[in-house]
Order: structure tokens, then C-alpha cells, then sequence
């Protein structure tokens, strides 16, 4: 062995970059696995947007009678919220 292939202590020391390891992982992805990861976060925020706002208002009169300081719609934005934020990462991981 040559005195350059041994690498020195220092070079074996430094953790790895988070920018190499990220670009070396990013290439397992296949296709159909984005395909199937990407539809069921947009089938989920579908499903979440949908049967929330169902509830929501099967629960209309319950809520309004509480006189919580949550009413109608801050609970419509916060399901909307939750169902867009799941539609950014089916979109991303589709995408991606």
C-alpha cells in the first residue's frame, strides 16, 4: 500500500456533509413509490377535508350552544388548514 491511500486521522474524524448524504438517498425513490406515497396523502387530505367539514356541521347546533371561544369557523379553517397542509405533501411528495 502506498503512504496515500491511507487516510489520515483528521480526514476519518469530520462528520459527513447533510448535503452528500441527502443528494446520495434522493436517488432510491421509484417512481410508482412517489406515485403510491403521493396518492395517499392526497386521498388522506381529501378524506380529512370532507368527512371534517360532514362532522363539522352534524355538530353545528352542539357547538354554537357550548359558546366555546372555537366556533364554527375557526374549527372550518383549522380542517381546511390540516387538509391543505396534507395536499402540500402529497403534491411534494409526487413531485419531489
Amino acid at each position: 500500500m502506498a503512504k496515500d491511500d491511507i487516510p489520515r486521522l483528521s480526514h476519518l474524524d469530520r462528520p459527513e456533509k447533510l448535503e452528500d448524504l441527502l443528494k446520495q438517498d434522493r436517488d432510491d425513490d421509484c417512481l410508482s413509490c412517489r406515485i403510491v406515497g403521493g396518492g395517499a396523502f392526497l386521498g388522506l387530505a381529501g378524506y380529512s377535508y370532507l368527512s371534517g367539514q360532514q362532522q363539522l356541521q352534524a355538530q353545528k347546533a352542539a357547538i354554537l350552544a357550548s359558546k366555546s371561544r372555537f366556533g364554527m369557523r375557526s374549527r372550518s379553517a383549522a380542517i381546511t388548514g390540516l387538509s391543505l397542509g396534507l395536499a402540500y405533501l402529497g403534491l411534494y411528495r409526487l413531485f419531489k
